[in-house]
């Protein structure tokens, strides 16, 4: 039978999941609620074949699997909003919010120690809204082995997933994935900087280090080679690689990482 998904939250995540769900020509029916109507217009604009709604409560009445994507600060109120309309035989829940534990769900959504509700927490990256995101998710006991399924399915629409046995490491993925893109796009800014004071026009500077960045990543994708061995293949003793790979490592970049993601996993886990 065909499953009906609804998204709470219309923003820029539900739209990828719902642009890569359609793609993928998945048998669900899509539905979307959002007290924003300028959100609701541009669901409505894309797809006009998906129901959406205002009302939360009435977009979740004959749903299967409720995706919440909604801001971290909101998903307390709107988790209290959605409890009475979820009880009895309880839906899917996937979130997709950072930090929101799923204690904190099951509590705030009307579920007890003694009778969970099934919750999937997940967490994804930017790069999902074009499709080449990277996921990290957790299962409670509570979500049955077609569930666990489904909810894998609905997150592959959007680029690669990872299960995980232990909530505390989605922290740890928060740290590397979920605020990854961040630490590339860094990169690439000092690049492209950098590349400008060397004498290369903005427009050139950007194409190359763009280029470079998709390259170097689709290469270490497809090759069975570690990221060390690929960056020694591209480091000849004495060359123009090793001059600038030594001073990078001379001014700390390794440390300097590790420091920073161990602040990003702290971070995760006080937000939570």
């Amino acid at each position: 039978m065909t499953k009906t998904i609804t998204f709470i939250g219309a923003g820029n995540m539900s739209s990828s999941l719902i642009a890569g769900l359609i793609q993928d020509n998945a048998d669900l029916n899509i539905q979307v609620s959002d007290p924003n109507n300028d959100q609701i217009q541009a669901i409505q604009d894309n797809w006009p074949s998906i129901s959406t709604f205002n009302d939360n409560a009435l977009a979740i009445e004959n749903a299967d699997i409720i995706v919440l994507a909604v801001k971290p600060q909101i998903m307390e109120i709107v988790c209290q909003d959605l409890a009475p309309a979820i009880q009895g035989k309880p839906p899917l829940i996937i979130s997709i919010a950072a930090g929101i534990s799923e204690s904190k769900l099951n509590l705030w959504l009307g579920g007890t120690d003694s009778a969970r509700l099934p919750i999937v927490r997940c967490m994804p990256n930017t790069p999902a809204l074009v499709q080449s995101g990277m996921t990290g998710l957790y299962a409670n006991a509570q979500v049955s082995e077609n569930q666990h399924s489904l909810a894998e399915s609905i997150l592959r629409a959007v680029g690669i997933t990872l299960w995980f046995d232990d909530e505390e490491k989605l922290n740890a993925v928060t740290a590397i994935s979920g605020s990854g893109p961040a630490y590339f796009f860094l990169v690439m800014e000092a690049m492209q900087g950098a590349a400008q004071k060397l004498g290369l026009d903005e427009k050139d500077a950007r194409l190359l280090v763009l280029q470079t960045a998709f390259g170097s990543a689709k290469l270490a994708l497809e090759s069975e080679d570690d990221a060390s061995t690929l960056r020694k293949k591209v480091t000849s003793k004495g060359g123009t690689t090793e001059a600038a790979i030594n001073t990078l490592i001379t001014g700390g970049l390794t440390t300097l990482f590790e420091e920073a993601l161990i602040a990003a996993r702290d971070r995760s886990i006080e937000l939570s």
